[in-house]
Order: structure tokens, then C-alpha cells, then sequence
């Protein structure tokens, strides 16, 4: 049997409760014992199905650099958009397939899409095989879905889930 209390998942605890106060703005006792509750909940009622098999390190590195140069380069394209009297702009909505696996990530795909510049996510399919996002260009479709497959891919390997059987 396996013990309740692990360091693993007092680290755990410790990660979502600082989350929770960061997320409210402060450390006060309100948000810290609510934050326990809430991390208590979280761990009890949690997936079981991914405990034990964590984050593999390169690839979530690997992951939190396509965010980074995803940020930093759509950044400089909206400025660029912004700053020039010609609007250069082909909005469209494009629908995109995932990969299978993809749609255990579909948050974190939600986020790493939505937070770079110029493309967001407005719709999913209720399977989750599809996102329909927003871009500014129309004209990148095939470089946007390629890179999306390559965010799901990169996620999936980061963050292994277990077959589905």
C-alpha cells in the first residue's frame, strides 16, 4: 500500500499552495489555509493515472523554449503591425488537427498559443481533435499548423500520459 504522505507530495502541496497565494496577489492566512484545502482537494481527487511518472526535464525545456521564442518573435511581428501606416493583416480563423495524444495537453496548448502575440485560441472540437485559433496571417496557415503539431508533440513528451486502454 502506498503511503498518503510522500515528499513528493508535500513538495506538491507546497508548489500549489504558492501558486494559489500568487494567483490571489498575496500570503495572508486566508489565502494560505484556503490554498491548502484547495491543494488538499486537488491531491486527493487528483488523476492518479500520471503519479509516478512526472516531467521529463529536456523536453519540457525544449517546450518552454518554443514559448519563448514564440513570445518574442510574434511580439516583434505585432509592433511591426502596429508601428507601420500599411496594414499588412490577413485575419482569418483556421481550423487546426491535433496529434494524437495532443488533446491530453489541450490546456496547455490553450496557453501557449493564446499567450503569444497575434493568435488565440477560440474554439475546440468537444473531442479535442480540433482547435480553431485566430491569426493575423492567413497566409503562415502551414507554418502555424506545423508548429502547433510540434507544441502538442513537445507537450506530450514532457508530460507522458498513459495509455488510454
Amino acid at each position: 500500500m502506498r503511503s498518503v504522505f510522500t515528499i513528493r507530495r508535500a513538495v506538491t502541496m507546497v508548489a500549489l499552495v504558492a501558486t494559489w497565494c500568487a494567483l490571489w496577489g498575496s500570503a495572508s492566512a486566508a489565502n494560505v489555509l484556503s490554498g491548502i484545502a484547495v491543494a488538499a482537494v486537488a491531491l486527493l481527487f487528483g488523476s492518479s493515472s500520471a503519479v509516478g511518472r512526472g516531467i521529463r526535464i529536456i523536453p519540457m525545456l525544449h517546450l518552454i523554449w518554443l514559448v519563448f521564442v514564440d513570445m518574442v518573435g510574434s511580439t516583434v511581428t505585432v509592433v511591426r503591425e502596429v508601428l507601420t501606416p500599411t496594414d499588412y493583416t490577413n485575419e482569418a480563423i483556421i481550423a487546426i488537427d491535433l496529434p494524437p495524444g495532443g488533446e491530453h495537453h489541450l490546456l496547455l496548448l490553450f496557453v501557449v498559443i493564446t499567450v503569444t502575440p497575434g493568435t488565440a485560441v477560440v474554439a475546440a472540437e468537444s473531442n479535442a481533435s480540433k482547435l480553431y485559433l485566430h491569426v493575423l496571417h492567413a497566409d503562415r496557415r502551414d507554418a502555424v499548423e506545423a508548429h502547433v503539431r510540434q507544441l502538442a508533440d513537445v507537450a506530450s513528451r514532457a508530460l507522458p500520459q498513459g495509455d488510454a486502454s
